[in-house]
């Protein structure tokens, strides 16, 4: 599949950026092969093969699933300047 110079143009105008007739020359060249380069892919075989999430058969080591803190919620509280029924109150800021 190649692309045309109008399909670069196109693009360029969506793009909103400007190119000289040197850039779209090479853009035209560079995608060209891009997608050349994609085609060859696609035709590639890959019925027998097996999917994989990650080319390294890595396993990810995870930590125990503990609790580790407590609840302090009286503590940080005292801090606060106004605090009810469990709740920080703070000045209105929206009206």
């Amino acid at each position: 599949m190649a692309i045309s110079r109008e399909d670069i143009e196109n693009a360029a105008i969506l793009a909103r950026i400007h190119l000289d007739d040197d850039a779209k020359t090479g853009l035209e060249k560079d995608l060209s092969n891009i997608l050349q380069l994609v085609d060859q892919l696609q035709s590639a075989d890959t019925d027998n093969v097996t999917a994989m999430a990650h080319p390294l058969d890595a396993v990810q080591r995870l930590r125990p699933d503990e609790v580790t803190e407590t609840v302090q919620r009286e503590r940080y509280q005292q801090l606060a300047a106004k605090t009810q029924d469990g709740l920080y109150l703070v000045p209105r800021v929206v009206e």
